[in-house]
């Protein structure tokens, strides 16, 4: 695509070639690529490197000149000669080898490639995308398969992209021939120069008969990417540095990209005027508005951009005077291109980039925007996006129904304006919900106090059970949650759960046990301190350290009701001879009996015996196969109460 559009701007450094005839074809090149006359540039190298003539600086531009119309296939074989030399380029060229390659569907050949430009670039934030997103293609996929795409009926075979709706139309600007023979055609891209244009929409966004807007507001140079207020009768559109009738250069005399403004008066675009902060020696494009119409968000490559270009925002105050613009900051901006903003009453923000990890050239991007900037940014899926560059991604939320623009294969033009249909949005959320019971009963728990926090304990949200004891709570895909419980007469409980990454529902039910364990006579007062054994040594009946633990809590519950009475029972598993098991049982159970009256209590309160394997709970007798948890099940101290 139109990559002066882009914001692209190159710093070149004159390079030496030996004989003087193939030196006067390089400068003549030198000079076309510097005043971004690429077509006739990438003629002028290309012929000069099949003769066989080597040099860094000869394939660099070559690549480049490809790489910046979007010819990544060719931009590609020229960084492979460039790589072949074993020279030591800068880190930018490493990445877009990357891009070229992964345009060209060698994805394990650019993650290489990605992989020593991380190295070697060290704090570029693209690298640190990459490093942490290595799974992006991953991530891609998932993101895919939600829109219906079609070709918008309205492209020629010259450049047509950059949508905004307008009423009950949409506008675009279009590089098609409709003017005299005198018409200009721009050197980069060896197309006319783009005007805007419109088309009425149907009640299902089909655009009908393509029209040049007759106005002012085209010139004989770019005119691009435009947006409306909700009225109609303002707009800000991209144009290159021309008004009333005086074009504008900066210091190396290249005329740059201004966002103007117009008003409709009389069903005519006048009072044409650019932004306070534009400029002649940076450029600034493709402006967005705030659903409330109160922020205009833009791209920009001026002071304080991080990378080629960076997305900014700028406040419109009441009386019309804008703010000073600020830059959308590292979360969303990279090192590459982040440009084309369009910006939904959703909060979210969709762009494109060539700096977030993508399919190659410029994929569409979609982040939420909250007073901290930009957060949770996706790539939309492989729908839209392809191995070429996509861009200008506008949406009607209402009808999840849109249009972007794309050079990609199988267009009638340069680029071309797809329509779309999305039938799935890309936010995946889940309902987490569950029921709240008495673990032991049941019995539901009508107003409990369920909270929700993320995985780094912060609250998200705290809510009171309902009278059927359900709970629920809006999450994210994909991430990790912890529910804590609370009910007086109950013990906290907390549990951690994992979100599936798809939209749906998560079943989280959570049983609370009574803080006090209610006891009667036949009871086994060691299940309410989950003690299902008492450990000793391997064939031994002496008690283990750890096993006084639980001995303990037995005797305080002893001693808080002096009446109660216990009969001690061991239990072992089949595994041994009927006698052995007996009498290590009923040693182990003399043993609790002697360890607890050492302790303080009576003798006359307790009584026990081992019943070996003559008590087993499941089917894992002699000659049975069974697992060792099977086999755990059987070897168990009981503390069955008798008195009261």
């Amino acid at each position: 695509m139109n990559k002066n559009i882009l914001l692209y701007l190159i710093i070149i450094n004159v390079f030496s070639f030996e004989g003087y005839a193939q030196q006067s074809k390089i400068n003549a090149g030198d000079k076309k690529y510097d005043n971004y006359a690429y077509i006739d540039a990438i003629k002028t190298y290309e012929r000069v490197a099949e003769k066989g003539y080597k040099s860094e600086d000869l394939f660099k531009k070559l690549a480049n000149s490809f790489y910046f119309n979007s010819e990544f296939e060719k931009a590609a074989k020229w960084y492979g000669e460039l790589f072949a030399m074993n020279v030591e380029v800068e880190p930018e060229y490493y990445y877009r080898y990357a891009q070229s390659l992964k345009s060209n569907g060698e994805i394990a050949k650019a993650s290489k490639i990605l992989e020593l430009f991380n190295q070697k670039s060290k704090n570029d934030s693209r690298g640190k995308l990459y490093e942490s997103n290595k799974n992006y293609i991953d991530q891609i996929k998932a993101n895919s398969g939600r829109y219906i795409i079609q070709n918008a009926g309205i492209n020629s075979k010259y450049s047509d992209y950059g949508t905004a709706f307008h009423v009950n139309k949409i506008v675009f600007a279009s590089a098609r021939d409709t003017g005299n023979f005198n018409q200009r055609k721009h050197k980069w891209t060896g197309e006319h120069f783009t005007n805007l244009y419109e088309a009425d929409l149907d009640e299902n966004f089909n655009p009908k008969a393509v029209k040049k807007i007759e106005s002012k507001i085209n010139s004989k140079f770019h005119e691009s990417t435009p947006v409306f207020t909700k009225d109609g009768k303002t707009v800000y559109f991209t144009r290159n540095n021309y008004i009333d009738g005086k074009k504008g250069k900066d210091e190396r005399k290249t005329t740059l990209i201004k966002i103007y403004k117009a008003t409709l008066e009389n069903n005519e675009w006048t009072n044409i005027i650019e932004l306070p902060f534009d400029s002649d020696n940076y450029s600034t494009a493709h402006p967005a508005l705030s659903p409330d119409e109160k922020t205009l968000y833009f791209a920009s490559d001026m002071p304080g951009t991080f990378g080629q270009s960076d997305i900014y925002k700028v406040s419109i105050n009441s009386d019309g005077v804008f703010g000073s613009p600020e830059n959308l900051g590292r979360s969303i901006n990279t090192e590459g291109k982040e440009t084309f903003p369009f910006v939904t009453e959703e909060n979210e923000i969709y762009f494109a980039s060539d700096g977030h990890p993508g399919l190659g050239g410029l994929d569409i991007f979609v982040g939420e925007i909250n007073q901290n900037g930009v957060r949770n940014i996706q790539n939309v899926g492989g729908d839209i996006n392809s191995p070429n560059d996509d861009f200008a991604y506008i949406i009607d939320t209402k009808s999840r129904r849109g249009f972007f623009s794309s050079n990609k294969e199988g267009g009638e033009g340069s680029d071309d304006i797809y329509k779309f249909l999305e039938t799935r949005k890309l936010k995946c959320l889940q309902e987490l919900s569950g029921i709240i019971t008495d673990a032991e009963t049941g019995i539901i728990l009508p107003q409990t106090k369920v909270s929700l926090y993320d995985n780094q304990m912060v609250m998200k949200n705290s809510i009171i059970s309902d009278q059927t004891g359900y709970y629920s709570f809006s999450v994210e895909c994909g991430k990790i949650y912890n529910v804590r419980a609370e009910k007086s007469d109950y013990t906290t409980k907390e549990v951690n759960v994992i979100i599936e990454s798809k939209s749906g529902k998560t079943n989280l039910p959570i049983a609370l046990e009574k803080e006090g364990c209610r006891v009667t006579i036949g009871d086994d007062l060691g299940k309410c301190f989950g003690i299902k054994m008492i450990y000793f040594d391997l064939d031994k009946s002496n008690i283990r350290t750890e096993a006084e633990l639980d001995l303990e809590k037995i005797l305080d519950v002893l001693k808080q009701y002096p009446s109660m009475k216990l009969d001690i029972r061991s239990h072992t598993d089949s595994r041994q001879t009927h006698a052995y098991n007996e009498i290590l049982s009923d040693k182990r159970a003399k043993s609790t009996i002697k360890w607890l009256e050492k302790n303080g209590i009576s003798s006359d309160r307790l009584t026990g015996k081992g019943y070996g394997e003559t008590q087993l709970i499941n089917g894992c007798s002699d000659g049975v196969i069974c697992t060792e948890e099977q086999h755990q099940m059987n070897r168990r101290s009981e503390f069955i109460i008798t008195d009261l």
